[in-house]
């Protein structure tokens, strides 16, 4: 069995002509949506458009979304969702706590996680005038605020926010990528705006879209897998939680927070997938080498940095 799942991905990355280098294929130009169709969507295969498919937005070409005085003049009334969390990992495994005076509970004969192992945690989700929301975000990061600050910010909402929440700033970036609206027959279900900071991470996960993410100012870094390698990530069942903050004020210099992380009632499991492809320590590392063999011996991940301007087609 080992031997043919080996195969799989050699195979599979072969149909990609991705091979196992791990590098994700840089257009110069926008491809003809025949071109998308037929050799990125068809191989479920990532590339990255250059800052020239997108310099005619004015968020790009006038620098816009740059601008701080500008997003907050333009965003003045504009009350957005704030995700706020201790460490920047929203949507992502953590520790469960222990139920109060007794020991954890073991891992039930289905796989499904119990206390005193690990959970779905949910960010804190607090709703505040946009103006307020990029300074708790910017005075979160590395950048300008302390390494240690006890929160951080990170302005999301994952259903189709910048025509809702951001509709203010929404003609500042076209509503669809036309060679992909051509190629798919559709226009996207949802086009969502996330506003972060370096420390801001995204956990390992799958969907079942045709994304095209677009960056606007700054850098994201992705680790990609086949979706042929799916069993890679090792997705079980686990306890849905969700962050609290202890502190019913919210001081943008970030002292004094703490949270609280609560499991959710009535008790519902959310498959997630398993693996940390960056553990913190080498003992963490040790431990999930041990575990999730599959992944870490298995060909490399595709990795891209994707920045400003760029567009990057990913499944």
């Amino acid at each position: 069995m080992e031997k043919a799942v080996r195969n799989l991905w050699v195979e599979a990355r072969e149909l990609m002509r991705q091979g196992d280098l791990g590098g994700v294929e840089r257009l110069d130009s926008p491809p003809s949506p025949l071109r998308f169709l037929r050799e990125y969507v068809s191989a479920n295969r990532p590339f990255i458009v250059s800052g020239a498919a997108t310099r005619h937005w004015p968020a790009i070409s006038h620098s816009l979304w740059s601008n701080d005085d500008y997003l907050c003049n333009a965003l003045r009334n504009c009350t957005v969702s704030v995700h706020l969390t201790p460490n920047g990992r929203a949507d992502a495994l953590a520790p469960l706590p222990l139920p109060s005076g007794g020991e954890g509970e073991s891992i039930t004969k289905d796989g499904t996680q119990k206390r005193g192992g690990l959970c779905f945690a949910s960010a804190c989700v607090r709703s505040m005038e946009f103006p307020e929301a990029l300074q708790l975000i910017k005075a979160t990061g590395r950048a300008l605020g302390p390494s240690t600050a006890s929160v951080v910010a990170y302005a999301q909402q994952q259903d189709n926010c910048l025509p809702g929440e951001y509709a203010a700033v929404a003609g500042d970036v076209e509503a669809h990528i036309p060679w992909a609206s051509e190629a798919l027959g559709c226009l996207p279900e949802a086009v969502n705006l996330w506003i972060g900071n370096d420390r801001s991470q995204t956990s390992f996960h799958k969907d079942h879209y045709e994304n095209l993410y677009v960056v606007i100012t700054g850098e994201k870094h992705f680790l990609l897998l086949p979706p042929t390698e799916v069993h890679r990530l090792y997705i079980c069942p686990y306890l849905a939680a969700r962050y609290t903050l202890s502190s019913a004020l919210l001081d943008t210099g970030t002292g004094g927070l703490r949270f609280d992380l609560e499991v959710e009632e009535p008790e519902r499991q959310v498959p997630w997938c398993s693996v940390d492809p960056y553990p913190p320590s080498p003992e963490d590392l040790a431990v999930q080498m041990s575990s999730f063999p599959l992944y870490f011996d298995g060909p490399r991940p595709f990795e891209c940095t994707v920045k400003a301007g760029e567009i990057l087609y990913l499944v």
